[in-house]
């Protein structure tokens, strides 16, 4: 199986049971009722990025998807956390592929955490196609090289972050890419 169509989704869940929060997370964002299997992070060449609603739109229950998850948790109330998925796309072309990424953390705004995820999947893809870069630089100065390559099409991050809930209850954030044949 080698995927068509990715879509993004976040969510946010608070209960006094981790494995409640969690699922309250996954209904927040759309995916609980799929049998989840997480992968690793490779973009398949030419997958198509859909919106969040026609991704949920193709996808049935019981059904055993697969997707790229960041996820953080915890009942420390006013804890900040966040989850984010990165992405870099490649110019299109039937071989080569991209790279998604996963980052969670805790005491990082969603914009931190997004850039984060962002600059590891570009520089995992700028790695592979070979461009130089510092790596000691900023992230914004190598975006800019790794633009000016011309090998690389976009990158992006999807991100959700949230504070602990401050009655002490599990809090969950998550962040995937669900990938779909």
């Amino acid at each position: 199986m080698v995927p068509t169509k990715l879509f993004f989704t976040k969510g946010v869940g608070v209960h006094k049971e981790k494995l409640a929060s969690f699922e309250a997370a996954l209904r927040n964002a759309g995916i609980e009722k799929c049998n989840l299997v997480y992968v690793s992070s490779i973009l398949p060449p030419n997958c198509k990025i859909v919106s969040k609603e026609e991704g949920l739109r193709l996808l049935s229950p019981g059904e055993i998807a697969f997707c790229v998850m960041a996820r953080m948790e915890s009942n420390e109330p006013n804890r900040l956390m966040a989850a984010a998925i990165g992405v870099a796309a490649p110019k299109a072309n039937d071989k080569q592929y991209g790279y998604l990424s996963e980052h969670h953390g805790f005491g990082e705004t969603a914009r931190k955490s997004g850039d984060y995820a962002e600059d590891l999947a570009a520089t995992m893809l700028a790695t592979t196609l070979g461009i130089e870069f510092d790596s000691d630089t900023a992230w914004e100065e190598r975006e800019q090289v790794y633009k000016a390559s011309g090998q690389i099409f976009k990158t992006s991050s999807y991100c959700q972050s949230a504070a602990g809930n401050k009655s002490g209850l599990w809090t969950t954030v998550l962040a995937a890419a669900v990938l779909l044949e």
